[in-house]
């Protein structure tokens, strides 16, 4: 008898699988289009025997020129990384990135990890040899559509401006209808106590615990924080004016924007809105600003504040020494100026030395040629301390001479 050994048949292993897809703009028509890439590929995927579903990695209302910002295609590469995907699907170049130098880049490093990339309207896998250079070619033509379709929004945008008109955008107080700034009563009535409050000497830390206390959030439904409400004191459209144009995008490759210092021209229109807040009362917040700006530490008068604050630098990194108190188990207490950078950081970010404070005032009668501190003096003759990295202290007097001080 002949007996025939039949050998097992091994199956080869399945890829893994998986999608990407992007959309370039927020609303219903692109969701539905990202609905429908993702909906395609997974169908497309599960039908093939030998494929396995990875996933599907979708960024909505993100911009093709960078990856920075796309959480989903940032992610997917990690997951390239790790061995989790063996090929990756894609409606079209454009979808996966309209910079020349990031698709290249990207296309290259998967390649090198074995991984292929199908575009399909252009009928191109990443691991055929020709397929670099068609790449290059139908990126750049990718890349400069893009770079004209932002020249024609900023155009278009621009010609507005020449006109008087704002683009609509989200402000505390006012909802945008129909490109014109409508007032929301009850947040107006938040924006005239901000102001208020400030006139009447609060600190934004003072106005942010109230409103804290009062439940009302931001915009956004956040807490309302300090910059917020800064934000707010600046912001000259409650008068019911605006100047357009105050900044600008940089291009449409890395989308920073930008303040125009006068690259471009700027634009006022007055009474383009209902005003929340006088421009009189505007003018003075402003003016109060400037004040408290140059007053510095000594504004708020809730900081508890002596003779020496604001006035010792650091040599070394340049910020403030700060006054701090130890009390010790027996009751007595030692008081110290410590750089501000290592008082909060600690000594891997500054290790200037720090001084007592009757180091310090010890220091100041060698430097005014006094025999005991005198505060009044110091204050009418001393402009300011260096703390320098030698253990020395430099002082900058009043008549704009300099001494130094071995404090040590």
């Amino acid at each position: 008898m002949i007996i025939r050994k039949i050998e097992p048949i091994v199956s080869a292993k399945r890829k893994r699988v998986a999608a990407y897809a992007r959309v370039s703009m927020d609303g219903d028509s692109m969701t539905n289009s990202l609905e429908a890439q993702k909906d395609y590929f997974s169908k497309l995927i599960e039908s093939a025997p030998e494929w396995e579903f990875a996933g599907i990695y979708a960024d909505e209302g993100i911009s093709g020129t960078q990856s920075a910002n796309r959480r989903e295609f940032l992610r997917m590469l990690d997951d390239c990384e790790t061995g989790k995907i063996d090929i990756i699907l894609t409606k079209s170049i454009s979808r996966f990135a309209r910079n020349t130098i990031t698709l290249l880049k990207t296309v290259r490093h998967l390649k090198d990890l074995g991984i292929e990339v199908r575009f399909e309207r252009e009928n191109i896998s990443t691991m055929d040899a020709s397929s670099e250079l068609l790449m290059t070619i139908l990126t750049s033509f990718a890349q400069e559509e893009s770079r004209s379709i932002s020249e024609n929004v900023k155009w278009g945008i621009r010609r507005g401006f020449e006109e008087g008109q704002m683009n609509a955008f989200t402000l505390y107080g006012y909802r945008a209808e129909n490109g014109k700034l409508k007032v929301v009563p009850e947040e107006a009535a938040v924006v005239r106590l901000i102001y208020e409050n400030f006139l009447n000497g609060c600190t934004t830390a003072k106005t942010e615990k109230q409103l804290a206390e009062m439940g009302i959030k931001s915009y956004r439904g956040k807490h309302f924080s300090k910059d917020a409400i800064r934000q707010v004191l600046r912001q000259e459209k409650y008068t019911g004016c605006a100047t357009l144009q105050k900044y600008y995008i940089e291009n449409h490759i890395t989308h920073k924007k930008r303040r125009n210092m006068g690259e471009l021209p700027k634009y006022f229109v007055e009474s383009s809105h209902e005003p929340i807040i006088d421009r009189a009362v505007f003018d003075e917040v402003q003016q109060e600003i400037k004040r408290r700006r140059e007053m510095g530490i000594f504004a708020a008068g809730a900081v508890v504040t002596n003779c020496f604050t604001s006035k010792i630098q650091c040599e070394k990194c340049g910020k403030n020494y700060r006054r701090y108190k130890k009390v010790h188990k027996d009751g007595t207490e030692l008081v110290r100026w410590r750089c501000s950078v290592k008082k909060t950081l600690g000594e891997k970010f500054c290790d200037n030395g720090d001084i007592t404070e009757d180091e310090l005032k010890y220091a100041c009668t060698v430097a005014l040629g006094e025999d005991e501190f005198d505060e009044e003096a110091f204050s009418e003759n001393v402009l300011n301390i260096l703390v320098t990295e030698k253990g020395t202290l430099l002082f900058t007097l009043a008549d704009k001479s300099r001494c130094v001080v071995d404090w040590r």
